[in-house]
């Protein structure tokens, strides 16, 4: 079955309410989607949200190269070879994750579609429904308090804090408090954003009951992780370090930095190379931690499908179209007492 015609357009989202993070404050998102419609009329959907600041691409230069001749260019080509043609845009289009996620997910999307399976059964389901964690941005502690309360109210067991706005201490308070109000049942994740040296990171490991860390030291720092005592680099996730297969495997050599690899396809380039990276931390006894930037529910929902088909897969952070305060797709997923359900396919 030929591909017919691939459609890319672009879209500017508002987020139901601005949020704050080590490094600036956000009140709306660039999405790209693209649409590949097969001869037989079935339709494969993408989509892409790169983190510029992370990645050095956003939604309009991935546009641009959806636009570009070697993309359109794919049209023709056999849905059956789906997995090729995605190497083929990887190698076409090195250093842009956006593109090559939004080509993943509809080329993964319409070849299941002709199969008639979803894109997890397709690979295999190895995992139940997990939580998800939800994200507080950096907000005043009573604030932050108040939300939380709210998340829990509302069944979620799993609550990420963005931290490392400069002051450890007043984080330290923040997280102490948060431990006294949600009781021992929640789930306390932290995220600085690059934005904590050593002493910092101490200081939250040392005074704070929490699960993991997210990635507290800028990117080029990995060695100073290696120093450190291995229960603590095992609570530390790898997310702006963990660009691809060749980093993921970089981080297995001992002593690892990172005892959990966070995968988003937008940082990666979507299902394949998520999968790849998946397949090297399984080998060396690397959790994962599925996490995503202000995305649509599309590609939630595709993450969703490559988090579920990995067996080391142990946390969740697919929170990204909670936020949105419009989105073009729906279904997908279902959330339950904060765990998240997938339907049968990448859409509903």
């Amino acid at each position: 079955m030929k591909i017919r015609e691939i459609r890319p357009y672009y879209r500017r989202i508002p987020l139901k309410k601005p949020y704050t993070i080590s490094s600036e404050t956000f009140s709306d998102v660039e999405l790209v989607f693209v649409d590949i419609e097969l001869e037989n009329g079935i339709t494969g959907y993408g989509s892409g949200s790169p983190a510029e600041e992370v990645v050095g691409e956003n939604a309009r230069i991935s546009l641009h190269n959806l636009q570009s001749d070697p993309v359109q260019q794919l049209a023709g080509r056999d849905i059956r070879h789906f997995q090729q043609i995605i190497h083929e845009v990887r190698r076409a289009f090195p250093g842009f994750p956006g593109t090559q996620a939004a080509l993943d997910l509809a080329l993964h999307d319409a070849f299941c579609k002709y199969l008639g399976v979803s894109i997890v059964a397709f690979y295999g389901q190895c995992v139940e429904p997990l939580p998800t964690s939800v994200t507080i941005g950096i907000m005043p502690v009573e604030e932050a308090l108040r939300e939380a309360v709210e998340y829990v109210k509302m069944g979620f067991r799993a609550l990420k804090i963005k931290t490392g706005g400069g002051d450890t201490a007043q984080d330290v308070e923040l997280l102490s408090r948060l431990r006294e109000t949600v009781g021992k049942d929640i789930m306390l994740r932290v995220d600085p954003n690059q934005g904590y040296n050593e002493r910092q990171l101490l200081q939250i490991y040392d005074h704070c009951d929490v699960e993991l860390i997210e990635q507290p030291l800028p990117v080029g720092n990995e060695q100073l992780l290696r120093a450190l005592p291995s229960r603590l680099r095992d609570k530390l996730v790898a997310d702006e370090s963990l660009t691809g297969p060749e980093t993921a495997l970089s981080f297995t050599q001992h002593p690892r930095p990172f005892g959990i690899y966070n995968i988003k396809l937008m940082k990666c380039g979507g299902i394949l190379a998520a999968r790849e990276i998946a397949g090297i931390a399984e080998h060396a006894g690397i959790g994962l931690f599925w996490g995503c930037n202000d995305e649509s529910s599309l590609s939630i929902t595709a993450a969703l499908h490559a988090a579920y088909s990995c067996p080391n897969t142990r946390y969740l952070d697919l929170d990204g179209s909670f936020d949105l305060a419009e989105d073009l797709f729906s279904g997908g997923f279902e959330i339950q007492n904060g765990k998240l359900y997938l339907t049968n396919h990448l859409l509903s």
